[in-house]
């Protein structure tokens, strides 16, 4: 089904884009699906960052309006949000311990809980500014995608 978009170079592009965006997998499956397409390394790198980047300011500005949101119009979602603020709460000690160092260190450890899903989360719990969690995360980011380029290069070259 999804050939046809994969078909031309816009095509990985664009979907190499939109698996960074989705949370959990980002940039994690996104950069190594668009090398894995044949994509330039650059047009990989490019796609997956944007596509990993662009949820967060929206995250940091109204996951909390749309937590209390839900929580008054679906009553039943009221347990999952609960553990995804738990969640947050405990990585969220990280980054009030450590500051910004926490919270990039969240963000570019690519393994499962932590990402710029995760970082804007906490960074909205936190209350922290826009200002100053955007660039964090976006070092973050760039972080996690030097590690997973260093990863799908090795495994490439031993496989």
């Amino acid at each position: 089904m999804i050939a046809w978009l994969t078909g031309t170079t816009l095509g990985k592009i664009i979907s190499t884009f939109f698996i960074s965006m989705v949370p959990v997998v980002e940039l994690r499956l996104g950069l190594p699906y668009g090398l894995g397409l044949g994509l330039p390394y650059g047009a990989a790198l490019g796609a997956s960052v944007l596509g990993n980047m662009i949820p967060v300011p929206f995250i940091i500005i109204f996951i909390r309006r749309i937590f209390a949101w839900l929580r008054t119009h679906w009553n039943r979602l009221d347990g999952l949000i609960t553990r995804l603020e738990k969640r947050a709460e405990g990585k969220g000690e990280v980054v009030e311990k450590y500051g910004s160092w926490g919270l990039l260190i969240l963000v570019a450890i690519p393994l499962p809980g932590t990402g710029a899903w995760t970082g804007a989360l906490v960074a909205a719990l936190l209350h922290l500014k826009l200002k100053r969690a955007v660039p964090v995360i976006f070092a973050g980011v760039c972080i996690a995608a030097a590690i997973m380029t260093i990863l799908f290069f090795a495994y490439k070259r031993f496989i």
